[in-house]
């Protein structure tokens, strides 16, 4: 323990410390106690407490990309009614104010929000005040912003009535009511003393869908198990769930592949389709959608099976039928499973059947990865030129 004294050295002052004498504790074996205050050691070792894996099945749960959503705007505010009085000023007239408006209720697209699964069936917006004594206006009710992922369709009824493609694009889907009338409004030569006062007016209520479609660059398409999540783990961070079965991913994954100057190119990997996707035979509408937003699309075909032509034919169909002009986007085949026997023999055949380019790789042991990160970024450059030239800004991540 220390302790302050103060001594006199000729004619400075100076402060000294003391140690004070004090029982030391000790352990069994006769060795002293020793106290950590800042416990430096177990801070070193402790370990940072890592990100919690999602299975496939239960990111399902928290991934949702529709969500029905009942919104009301907020009640304005009453007018007030009262009558100025003071000390010799009995018959001052009239000087309730005003009522506050209600607030809106508006959607906001955010980048952070990757489902519609925080959005909550209901909204309320916040009702305005009531106006007050010396024509005092009622304070307006605030704003209540929603925050929905970037690329939310918003319909009503079945139309198309917003869609926010923009981080911080706004949408007011409820217009707030406005506040009443006091009594000082309705102040007239023929009527000196009014007494009527106006109630707020009820906000705006509406029953709105929201779809997510998934934004991205470019997609990956194809049959169940033809390697599109293995490919999407080969080329970038995301990590979408692997496994020798079908069906494996359920829901969209977004990876992003990042080059050397800095630019990043969005590759979505879509959930397999099966033939009648466009009929929602194996939840195919749900699956579709998600290809409309991107700009082209990347068909991952399995070289290992017969006839593999035939699968890229099928995948046309099926976006084509869904939407027409779709399967016309700019593409390039993608030829998985290089590595195995049969899809050597395939190969030359593929590329015999189509016109389209095609790139043979493994994303399994990585061959060929080159080339395809190589013809990414030209298709990627040859969207940004045209969108500059239609004088519109690409969607940039």
């Amino acid at each position: 323990m220390l302790a302050r004294c103060w001594a006199v050295l000729g004619s400075r002052p100076l402060w000294q410390p003391v140690v004070l004498l004090s029982p030391v504790p000790l352990r069994a074996g006769g060795r002293p106690v020793t106290f950590s205050t800042t416990c430096v050691r177990r801070s070193k070792n402790r370990r940072l407490r890592q990100k919690r894996i999602i299975s496939e099945r239960k990111l399902t749960r928290y991934f949702v990309d529709h969500r029905k959503v009942r919104v009301v705007g907020g009640q304005g505010g009453a007018g007030g009614h009262s009558f100025y009085s003071e000390p010799r000023k009995i018959f001052g007239g009239p000087d309730g104010g005003n009522g506050g408006d209600g607030g809106h209720v508006i959607l906001k697209a955010d980048q952070q929000m990757k489902s519609l699964s925080s959005v909550l069936p209901f909204y309320q917006g916040f009702h305005g005040e009531r106006g007050g004594i010396k024509n005092c206006y009622g304070a307006n009710g605030a704003y209540l912003y929603v925050k929905v992922p970037v690329g939310t369709l918003v319909k009503e009824d079945g139309k198309v009535v917003a869609d926010l493609t923009q981080h911080g694009e706004e949408y007011v889907a409820a217009y707030g009511g406005a506040g009443g009338k006091g009594n000082r409004f309705f102040l007239s030569n023929e009527n000196r003393s009014p007494a009527t006062f106006t109630p707020g007016e009820p906000g705006q209520e509406r029953v709105l869908h929201l779809e997510l479609k998934t934004t991205a660059h470019a997609g990956l398409v194809g049959f169940p198990n033809a390697g599109k999540s293995s490919l999407l783990r080969a080329i970038s961070r995301a990590r979408p769930a692997v496994a020798a079965y079908p069906f494996t991913t359920l829901n969209p994954h977004v990876g992003i592949v990042h080059y050397r100057d800095y630019e990043q190119v969005a590759v979505a990997d879509i959930p397999g389709l099966i033939k009648g996707a466009h009929q929602n035979r194996g939840l195919g509408m749900a699956f579709l959608r998600h290809i409309e937003r991107c700009r082209f699309l990347l068909y991952v075909v399995d070289l290992s099976v017969s006839q593999p032509w035939i699968q890229l034919e099928d995948l046309k169909y099926e976006l084509e039928q869904y939407q027409k002009g779709l399967s016309e986007r700019p593409c390039v085949v993608i030829g998985n499973k290089i590595d195995l026997a049969q899809s050597r023999i395939n190969l030359p055949l593929l590329k015999e059947h189509i016109a389209d380019r095609v790139i043979a790789l493994s994303a399994l042991t990585g061959d060929n990865l080159e080339e395809l990160l190589f013809c990414l970024r030209e298709l990627y450059d040859a969207y940004v030129k045209t969108e500059q030239s239609r004088g519109e800004r690409p969607v940039k991540w």
